[in-house]
């Protein structure tokens, strides 16, 4: 196994977060022309823990409210219908132009038409996010925490949130949590603070245990050289982003996992889904295999979420990316953008390809 993990702690995964709330048209049409909208509570750190927390393990959210807020209240509620604790800070706030949780208004197109996601978060409450609101000692010295991980969306929301994330890497790694880092490159949070977050994302990435990234991530966020263009043989795709992978492991070798997910677009409904992950110097892929989407939001954190499920459970490394992939196509059948597993077997099921009822 290429993870070992404290043992004794009280929660299996904790993650940092801004949460914030998803609004949705009905029946897949475009926000444009609908009038009949669905509320979701939303954050893409917490569609990884969900994977943990639906299945049994205890997780913990780390975030910020806004004091007296119905949507703070509706947020609360959500995480714990998840089974999830979570603990923070609850700010005033303020005048009507100050405070308040994110909004993401999302389509999830339908055939031949594309999904289309417009993120609103001005006076985001989670930009706020200071350490000096959480004891980092109890919380991982007293309460101890398996896993922590941290998203590259969170890390680059504000100054405030990119020191938050450096302080908690740093002492996860003083009390022996292991660390996954999903780099996560958002081209607007990076906008004029290039040089200060390229060095903040290094420093994390030099002391995880996990680093999950797409090509754009691995170039962007760490400067790592991306793969050649494999065209339509995927075969060579997949040599050029082993090739890539190598080269993250060269900059950081304190990791010992390192994944990403590989996507083919046939239409907004279908999708080509597959991954490739390296650990103990061991490669699994997963050739994309065709899956059926009801909305593809999310489906990257689904992946992430069985991929440290697998870990947290101890199972031999083959099995990682297998669970990470099915529930990365189960949280696409979901209108939630986190999946909802019942159990393991309807993962496992999913990953067999077995779509028959059971009674």
């Amino acid at each position: 196994m290429a993870i070992t993990l404290k043992q004794n702690c009280k929660y299996a995964m904790q993650v940092p977060t801004s949460m914030g709330i998803r609004i949705t048209p009905e029946n897949g049409q475009p926000v444009h022309s609908s009038d009949t909208f669905k509320m979701y509570a939303t954050s893409a750190e917490t569609n990884v823990a969900s994977i943990a927390s639906y299945l049994g393990l205890p997780v913990k959210v780390l975030t910020t409210f806004v004091k007296d807020s119905p949507i703070a209240q509706f947020i609360k509620s959500n995480l714990k219908t998840r089974h999830m604790d979570y603990e923070g800070p609850e700010l005033d706030q303020g005048d009507p132009w100050g405070y308040r949780h994110q909004i993401n208004i999302a389509d999830s197109g339908f055939g031949s038409r594309g999904p289309r996601v417009l993120n609103d978060r001005a006076g985001e409450v989670g930009r706020s996010l200071n350490v000096k609101d959480f004891d980092l000692e109890r919380i991982f010295g007293e309460e101890g925490v398996q896993i922590v991980h941290l998203s590259g969306l969170i890390g680059a929301l504000s100054p405030e949130t990119s020191t938050f994330c450096l302080e908690i890497a740093r002492a996860a790694k003083k009390y022996g949590t292991r660390i996954s880092f999903d780099l996560n490159y958002r081209a607007s949070f990076w906008k004029g603070r290039e040089k200060e977050l390229s060095q903040i994302f290094a420093e994390i990435a030099s002391v995880s245990d996990i680093l999950i990234g797409n090509e754009e991530d691995f170039q962007l966020c760490l400067g790592i050289k991306g793969p050649e263009a494999g065209g339509n043989d995927i075969e060579a795709e997949i040599e050029g982003f082993k090739a890539m992978i190598n080269r993250v492991k060269d900059a950081f070798p304190n990791a010992s996992v390192f994944a990403t997910t590989l996507r083919e677009v046939v239409s907004a409904n279908e999708h080509l889904w597959g991954a490739i992950m390296l650990a103990d110097n061991e490669w699994q892929v997963i050739k994309p295999r065709p899956i059926r989407v009801l909305d593809r939001i999310g489906g990257g954190d689904g992946f992430v979420g069985g991929l440290l499920y697998g870990i947290l459970k101890g199972w031999d490394a083959e099995k990682w990316p297998q669970f990470g992939w099915a529930t990365g196509a189960l949280a696409t059948t979901f209108l939630t953008d986190y999946a909802q597993p019942a159990d393991e077997d309807m993962v496992w099921s999913i990953w067999q390809g077995n779509a028959r009822v059971k009674r």
